[in-house]
């Protein structure tokens, strides 16, 4: 439980207390319970897509995205805000990203990134609704959490002596490949729409992660917060536009 609890707790914006300091070990299996952190927001906005059935369908889109950011407190969106920025002021060079990265700031990149992808999103989640889809607002966060996991699996954290630094050297691999491999083998019994969600966050992770390791060598909790916000959105506009 204090593993689900930790993920819960990092990944969300929900008022949790956790009955005590946790160890490194259970840092490092709660990344194993992100999957199910997503499941959780899935089906929350399932929840309140049903709430908001009779609303038009513009006002019930609004109001789901709003939800959505709430429920993770715009943790990852600031993660995609601060990559965006360190991205192009990095000038392809790594330390310069890094350094970049910790600034609070926001600059214009960060602000255009951040605008386009509220749209996108804002708009598949209106087509979705329109069509009757709303599978894809379970699929989406799920398989966006999922990729935190893989990320994780499959990359080096590159800032030593991080939070994210000390859930990897914890993270119970052969553990951690099972779960994905069961996550991915849930969302492809989804059937069609299922099949199109994975097609699209593994796009994602695999272009990104391929981008992190030519830049940084590896990954950083903003990074993986990019990771997060673009893998949802891949999702629900390819789903909207299949």
């Amino acid at each position: 439980m204090m593993p689900f609890l930790i993920a819960l707790q990092f990944l969300s914006s929900l008022p949790l207390q956790l009955p005590r300091m946790p160890s490194p070990e259970e840092q490092g299996r709660s990344l194993l319970c992100y999957p199910l952190v997503g499941l959780l927001f899935g089906v929350l906005l399932l929840a309140g897509a049903w709430l908001l059935e009779d609303a038009p369908q513009v006002l019930a889109a609004a109001l789901l995205l709003a939800l959505w950011v709430a429920l993770s407190g715009a943790l990852h969106l600031d993660g995609l805000a601060d990559s965006a920025d360190a991205w192009l002021g990095g000038l392809g060079d790594r330390e310069r990203t890094l350094e970049i990265m910790k600034d609070p700031r926001s600059g214009p990149m960060a602000v255009v990134v951040l605008v386009l992808l509220l749209l996108l999103k804002f708009a598949a989640l209106l087509a979705l609704l329109q069509a009757g889809q709303w599978l894809a607002l379970l699929l989406a966060p799920l398989l966006a959490r999922a990729s935190l996991l893989g990320l994780f699996l499959t990359t080096p954290y590159v800032r030593v002596g991080g939070l994210g630094a000390a859930m990897a050297a914890h993270l119970p691999r052969d553990a951690g490949w099972r779960v994905l491999l069961l996550t991915g083998l849930a969302c492809l019994l989804a059937g069609w729409s299922g099949v199109l969600a994975v097609l699209a966050a593994l796009a994602v992770y695999l272009l990104l992660r391929r981008q992190l390791l030519r830049r940084l060598g590896g990954t950083t909790g903003d990074t993986a917060g990019a990771l997060l916000e673009l893998s949802e959105c891949a999702v629900l506009v390819l789903r909207a536009l299949v």
